[in-house]
């Protein structure tokens, strides 16, 4: 029997071999997309990442004979704790070998986590915050992953469930052949809604004039999802770490916003083209030539990726979603884009569901969260 030791993440060399084991362990994997190294990097300083001032966080590795066969962050969101009173430690940047006695001590580090601190359950993987990547894959494991969706090995549920983890949340996905045509329902009906609340698109000439928007796009997010019972307010700090981690991808063509009649914002839909094939190509770096295959992906893309929608709740059920897709079907027209993938949607969440409904949408992926009642848990 091997014996499996696992060492917290203490030195730069610790979080080079953290972050470089997926890249590893799935090196083989046509499907896996690997991030940017940097950014990763940048996802434990607290000077690049705002959630960090209101969280802790431990990070470990789990070696055999010396090799690196798993890892694990284990973190405490409190602002959830203390704001919303759940006592959770989130679980995230989960990955192992075939080896259920690896994956099972990974998780004792979690448990044993939770009972240090005094919480009362664990659940994963996820990230510090609504925003960052969560959900194991549960099907789709033949598709290739999204820059916002995270990738696994078939094995990885089958380990959690055995350990005694259940389904918290479930996330869905659908791809979509986009119309060469839009139907002229659709035209009509979103022509009449923009008239009847008198709503108008905004064009953008360049980025810069996107970015008085931000902020607006943040608070509308807040007001969207704040009705969820684990959604924590987007602070100041994280709105400008988002702005500046992902606007710089973002082409102004693929950001619709609508304002009212007093040119407020009450909607706003981010769509970006499929970095996927970049980032395969980069393995993990913009240098020397990671930034052109970005460069080639943002000119030239048969696909897209849906990043976020925020509607006010006083719009929602009103039709505003026709007007998203019309601008967004009339951007993709001119870009050339013909296969839409939306992010990981609640199973529950049906009025953004709603917005593909029309068009043949195939649910072509599926992820959840595991969780564990401390206490509750398989010897």
């Amino acid at each position: 029997m091997n014996v499996i030791t696992i060492l917290e993440v203490k030195t730069d060399a610790d979080l080079k071999n953290f972050i470089k084991f997926p890249m590893e362990l799935y090196k083989s994997n046509e499907n896996y997309v690997p991030p940017l190294i940097n950014d990763e990097k940048n996802i434990w300083n607290p000077r690049e990442n705002a959630a960090l001032d209101y969280s802790e966080f431990k990070k470990y590795l789990a070696y055999i004979d010396g090799k690196v066969v798993g890892r694990i962050a284990v973190m405490i969101n409190h602002k959830e704790v203390n704001e919303l009173k759940i006592k959770k430690v989130r679980f995230g940047w989960l990955d192992f070998i075939d080896d259920i006695e690896v994956s099972k001590a990974l998780i004792s580090k979690a448990t044993d986590y939770a009972r240090e601190k005094g919480m009362s359950k664990i659940e994963g993987p996820m990230g510090f915050t609504n925003l960052d990547k969560a959900g194991m894959l549960t099907m789709g494991f033949d598709k290739t992953a999204t820059m916002i969706g995270l990738y696994n090995f078939e094995y990885y549920p089958q380990h959690l469930e055995k350990l005694g983890l259940v389904k918290e949340k479930e996330w869905v996905e659908f791809e979509l052949d986009f119309p060469e045509v839009l139907s002229e329902k659709v035209q009509k009906f979103s022509n009449l809604i923009a008239e009847k609340y008198k709503l108008r698109v905004l064009q953008f000439k360049n980025k810069k004039e996107i970015l008085p928007y931000v902020e607006p796009m943040f608070r509308l997010l807040d007001e969207t999802y704040k009705t969820l019972s684990t959604y924590t307010p987007i602070t100041d700090e994280q709105i400008k770490t988002y702005r500046e981690k992902y606007f710089g991808f973002i082409d102004k063509d693929y950001i619709v916003c609508i304002v009212d009649e007093h040119n407020e914002l009450i909607s706003f839909a981010i769509t970006m083209p499929s970095y996927s094939k970049a980032l395969q190509k980069a393995n993990g770096k913009l240098f020397p030539l990671g930034w052109y295959h970005f460069l080639q992906a943002g000119k030239k893309n048969l696909r897209a990726n849906f990043y976020l929608i925020g509607i006010h709740p006083d719009y929602q059920r009103r039709g505003v979603t026709s007007i998203i897709f019309k601008e967004i079907w009339r951007n993709f027209s001119k870009k050339g884009v013909k296969i839409l993938e939306t992010n990981p949607e609640l199973e529950e969440n049906k009025s953004v569901q709603v917005l593909w409904q029309d068009y043949n949408p195939v649910n072509h992926k599926r992820r959840r969260t595991y969780a564990m009642e401390i206490g509750n848990e398989k010897q």
